[in-house]
């Protein structure tokens, strides 16, 4: 066991720390950096920097690696933040078919060919143990959105906006939906997606990527021009909660790893808007994802009956044998027996501002107090 982890709300260093040397010099050009990050930015600053001649000798590897003719569409778990997309990836990821990005590829996505031991070692000594916004375990092997890595591999990720919030609207009309985004962008961010499953899939040997990232439900246009063969699953949850939870979730990974403060209304704002946004993108998307290439589940429903849903998803997107991996699945969820979910009331604020902007959601699936 570590004698020292380092307390979520306090890290010392920034999540750009595993950033190469140009995604860290676009992204922080011309930024304002608050008076009491400037520590951690400068910090993580000469941390990067010193890790720049380890990531040379990746990339060196990473242009060897063979052309692998065997891998299967990848599948994307997609719906808005705390909807439920961390307990299906945990769920599905037990069928060992599917490759993830890990929690370690997502900070040090230029370490994975050469130094990963060395470097997962280090970092599994010191990071939490756990999500602060609702004590999920934390690990450096564990599943994990490849958004994050993808913020280290390319100015045109969605999550800078962690780090500088002052800019969350042209974050998110520029790289959440890419709707104000240009060609080459498109492409940038588009071969940074590309290079993470196939690293992903090289390390563990896989032969399909299982994605969850929550920003993709806003591309699936763009993603299934380029897989066209993609599977989707699609996952809904409670307005009133995704709201609450939300705020919290934004509002403590900002003040952990963000250069810049925010206001809680300002914050509420974005996050009104953020939804709308990957609403309305998924909606106009959705009819063009063909036949058995997509399932819609509500979490509520995944998560009263896990087992029956998943064996639904895997007949409807012809992922395989279900009753080969049902096992895998059973031993996790008897991991989370006992676990306490948190239990939400709503002040008249927030039942306003859920019903006055996100009512289609509401009604579309049949959501009330």
């Amino acid at each position: 066991m570590s004698l020292f982890r380092l307390n979520f709300d306090t890290l010392p260093v920034n999540t750009l720390v595993g950033a190469d040397r140009r995604t860290f010099r676009e992204v922080t050009r011309g930024a304002e950096i608050d008076p009491s990050c400037r520590g951690k930015y400068r910090l993580t600053r000469l941390v990067r920097g010193m890790l720049d001649p380890f990531y040379l000798l990746n990339e060196r590897r990473y242009d060897r690696l063979p052309e692998r003719t065997d891998l299967e569409p990848p599948v994307f778990i997609i719906g808005h933040w705390r909807s439920g997309t961390t307990y299906a990836h945990n769920l599905l990821s037990c069928d060992d078919h599917f490759g993830c990005c890990t929690t370690y590829q997502t900070v040090f996505p230029h370490l994975m060919l050469w130094g990963r031991p060395f470097f997962e070692r280090c970092m599994a000594a010191v990071m939490p143990s756990s999500r602060p916004t609702d004590s999920m375990r934390l690990g450096v092997e564990l599943p994990q959105e490849e958004e994050f890595a993808l913020s280290n591999m390319t100015p045109c990720s969605h999550y800078h906006f962690w780090m500088f919030p002052h800019r969350m609207a042209e974050y998110r009309e520029r790289f959440l939906t890419f709707e104000r985004a240009t060609d080459r962008e498109r492409e940038e961010f588009l071969a940074a997606e590309d290079k993470v499953m196939r690293i992903a899939l090289q390390v563990s040997g896989r032969r399909q990527f299982l994605s969850k990232n929550p920003p993709h439900t806003g591309r699936v246009a763009m993603l299934l021009e380029r897989y066209p063969q993609a599977r989707f699953i699609y996952l809904v949850r409670n307005p009133y909660v995704v709201y609450e939870s939300t705020h919290n979730f934004f509002r403590q990974t900002i003040n952990a790893v963000g250069m810049q403060r925010i206001t809680d209304e300002a914050l509420d704002r974005e996050i009104l808007l953020n939804y709308r946004a990957l609403y309305e993108s998924y909606e106009s998307a959705r009819g063009t994802i063909p036949e058995g290439q997509l399932f819609e589940v509500r979490f509520e429903d995944l998560q009263e009956s896990p087992l029956e849903i998943v064996e639904l998803i895997y007949d409807r997107l012809s992922l395989g044998d279900f009753q080969q991996v049902r096992p895998a699945m059973e031993r996790y969820l008897a991991t989370l027996r006992g676990y306490r979910k948190k239990r939400y009331e709503f002040d008249s604020r927030t039942i306003e501002r859920v019903e006055s902007h996100w009512g289609d959601a509401l009604r579309e699936w049949d959501y009330q107090l």
